[in-house]
């Protein structure tokens, strides 16, 4: 008769490696494997005695222990983002790797959270169960409450990225609207009066699209232009609807969002025979490669993110310093590239 070793429960019961093990192997005591593994640049340690320490970690498979690593620290290392509740474009995709990569460098571990269907305060108590050292919160929704729930459960810095800033909080203001009004200027310096703005459907985007409204309704202030408000879901159907009735609405410019509306809307403008920039200026934001690649090419609005690398450092200040008086910086710079559609 066979024996079956059950090899998943010999595993299990295995004793995990300690610190302990590591400086026996290393030959070190435990306290210069702490300060090896925690980079701790208070003690010079040898470079040959900190690759004997790395070489009996890799060896034992040690993995410090985050949690006792925070208690001596008297805080956590981890960076909490509330995933954005709306789609999330590769401009913003791009953004979130540089500073996930820049925190990392500073030694934090960035984690997501999923906090679907929760707002305001009862999102705040859901983070601040996790005992993050910083909160980013993209958008808007987060309160002064909220604000101080979390620097109450031991969050160090809370950083805002939204059109306004909240009482408490860093801030990185979003200029939404200065994005709109690049694209107008342009548009009405290009000689079209009869301007129509693109206006997402979509729940969510109210933050970005009315901003973005306003901006293009104050660069026309005072002029000639009429501005007209187009609402379009983002699917093909909403697109061509828009498009049957395009003649009848008068426009010789749109102003469509951003590059990936403006792509659905030209697309469709030009399968109903409206020719661009012939009869209708088309023009988006972000910059994207794909509209680069688009015949005729898309002009847009180019979006200047925050460098990840910059708000990294923000947030190490703050959480070095959490009694310092609270940041605010004007971000999302906008310049127009102007290429065939418009």
């Amino acid at each position: 008769m066979v024996q079956i070793q059950n090899t998943s429960a010999s595993s299990a019961t295995r004793s995990v490696p300690t610190s302990a093990d590591v400086a026996r192997v290393a030959g070190v005591s435990r306290a210069t494997v702490s300060y090896v593994l925690n980079n701790t640049s208070a003690v010079r340690i040898s470079e040959p005695t900190r690759r004997r320490v790395h070489a009996a970690a890799k060896e034992l498979g040690y993995v410090p222990h985050a949690a006792a690593r925070s208690l001596r620290a008297g805080h956590s290392r981890m960076v909490l983002m509330p995933a954005p509740s709306i789609p999330v474009g590769p401009l913003y995709s791009q953004f979130i790797s540089e500073l996930q990569w820049a925190l990392g460098r500073l030694d934090y571990t960035v984690v997501q959270y999923g906090s679907v269907g929760l707002q305001g305060e009862e999102a705040a108590r859901a983070w601040a169960e996790l005992r993050p050292v910083a909160v980013l919160v993209p958008g808007v929704g987060l309160g002064p409450q909220g604000v101080a729930l979390l620097r109450r459960s031991g969050a160090r810095a809370v950083v805002t990225l939204a059109p306004e800033a909240v009482e408490g909080a860093h801030a990185l203001l979003m200029d939404h609207a200065g994005v709109g009004h690049s694209a107008a200027a342009h548009l009405y310096a290009r000689g079209r009066r009869r301007i129509g703005v693109v206006v997402p459907e979509e729940s969510g985007l109210e933050a970005f699209s009315l901003p973005r409204l306003a901006g293009v309704r104050r660069a026309l202030q005072g002029t000639d232009a009429t501005l007209t408000e187009l609402p379009l879901a983002y699917e093909e159907q909403a697109a061509a609807k828009l498009a049957v009735r395009w003649r009848d609405l008068g426009l010789d410019a749109v102003f469509a969002y951003n590059d990936e509306y403006a792509m659905l809307l030209m697309r469709a403008l030009q399968d109903e025979g409206v020719r661009v920039p012939e009869d209708t200026a088309v023009i988006g934001a972000d910059d994207l490669l794909l509209g680069r690649l688009l015949r005729p090419r898309l002009s847009t609005v180019h979006i200047e993110l925050p460098s990840g690398r910059d708000l990294a450092e923000l947030v190490d200040r703050a959480v070095r310093e959490p009694g310092a008086a609270t940041e605010t910086h004007t971000v999302l710079g906008a310049t127009v590239v102007h290429r065939d559609s418009s």
